[in-house]
């Protein structure tokens, strides 16, 4: 591929596959069914042997599930893909499938909340150590990683959004043996593509901008035939997780549509940020596009960012104020939402990441939706104005 645009061309042409549909369909069909019968003993026991793969049972295998799959494979430049129920499913069985007790993980630091949850409770009680490093400084990076059973990644990193040189950060683990996953929610495969990275495993938050409706909660990991076979007989089936048929038709219509939504998002939320940046009101602006370059592999920005008020704006006030942002966690559809760092500090489920991590109290996390810049830029505008004000009495 030549540059970017050239990848836009064919993330395009492999959304829109559609061969082999039932009655040439546009739309495929949704398999809906929980099992699969067999026309013959001898078919039946060819694939209990293994000698033939076909669906028997939609928690091993279905015909929607797996045309999802291969899209996504595709687009992240994958050998294979695994659908999961829900990101943190897919987050869990491919990190439990490569580690055991008493092993040890480096991880990023300002990694997804409910990761951070996952790795400090249940991997906590399987003896399973977790370290976290600033992704931005490679020598920290390399000097935590010798003895790690893998290393775990996200950029850019939830809600201070730092986006690392994921190639160097690769090269680091892949030259002492270590397995790499990283969280590519935020930038989809669109604007990142960590295989070609040298990214062992590339997950997704299949709710987020894959489906980009805000109508379904999945998860998906790709990676090489051999690791996704790995993740595929040991924790998929077991632990079950499993993507439901509909489901995987929902994200499969949202891969239709990702490149056009995700230049949507880019251009907006772009905009967005550098006029809360030249904002008096506004202290620091959380954006990798505000940045003199983006690091090498990320060639484009997403609708999610954050921003740090100044002392003595009224959140609250900005908050209760809004018309068009609607306060609400998740991001990647069409609507645009805040969420206040104040709130997050105060969430009891433990450990708290938004504490461990130092998230500013005045900060807020912004995901800007499609409803159009003008339109969003005045609903902030009028909500810091409010605040203010607030303040001033």
């Amino acid at each position: 591929m030549n540059d970017i645009r050239d990848f836009f061309d064919e993330a395009s042409l492999i959304a829109a596959h559609d061969e082999g549909n039932a009655f040439d369909a546009v739309v495929p069909p949704i398999v809906q069914t929980s099992l699969f019968t067999f026309g013959s003993y001898d078919e039946m026991l060819a694939t209990y042997r293994g000698d033939k793969v076909r669906p028997t049972y939609t928690r091993g295998l279905n015909p929607t599930v797996r045309m999802f799959e291969e899209m996504l494979a595709k687009l992240e430049g994958a050998e294979d893909a695994i659908g999961f129920a829900s990101g943190m499913s897919a987050i869990s069985s491919a990190v439990l499938s490569f580690v055991e007790p008493g092993d040890r993980i480096v991880a990023v630091k300002h990694v997804y909340p409910d990761a951070f949850r996952l790795f400090g409770t249940v991997l906590k009680r399987m003896r399973i150590e977790v370290i976290y490093v600033d992704g931005r400084d490679e020598e920290a990076v390399a000097k935590a990683l010798p003895g790690a059973k893998l290393f775990y990644m996200e950029s850019p990193t939830s809600w201070v959004m730092e986006a690392h040189d994921v190639g160097a950060l690769a090269a680091l683990a892949k030259a002492r043996g270590i397995p790499t996953i990283i969280d590519n929610s935020w930038a989809s495969p669109i604007f990142q593509r960590p295989i070609s990275l040298g990214v062992d495993l590339v997950l997704h938050s299949a709710s987020k901008y894959l489906g980009g409706h805000s109508d379904v909660v999945a998860g998906v990991v790709a990676g090489s035939k051999e690791m996704i076979g790995r993740i595929r007989g040991e924790a998929y089936p077991y632990l079950g997780g499993k993507l439901s048929p509909f489901d995987a038709w929902l994200l499969i219509r949202g891969l239709r549509t990702l490149p056009v939504r995700m230049r949507a998002h880019q251009a907006s939320a772009l905009e967005v940020a550098r006029r809360l940046q030249d904002h008096p009101a506004v202290e620091k602006v959380c954006h990798p596009g505000l940045a003199n370059r983006l690091p090498a592999g990320l060639t484009g920005t997403s609708g999610l960012f954050s921003f740090i008020f100044r002392d003595g704006i009224d959140v609250r006030g900005f908050a209760d104020r809004l018309k068009l942002f609607k306060l609400g966690v998740s991001w990647g559809g069409h609507e645009s939402l805040i969420v206040p760092g104040e709130v997050v500090l105060q969430q009891k489920a433990q450990p708290n990441s938004a504490m461990a991590f130092g998230i500013h109290p005045r900060s807020v996390r912004l995901h800007v939706g499609l409803e159009g810049t003008e339109a969003l830029w005045g609903d902030l505008e009028a909500a810091i104005a409010a605040a203010s004000a607030n303040e001033d009495n």
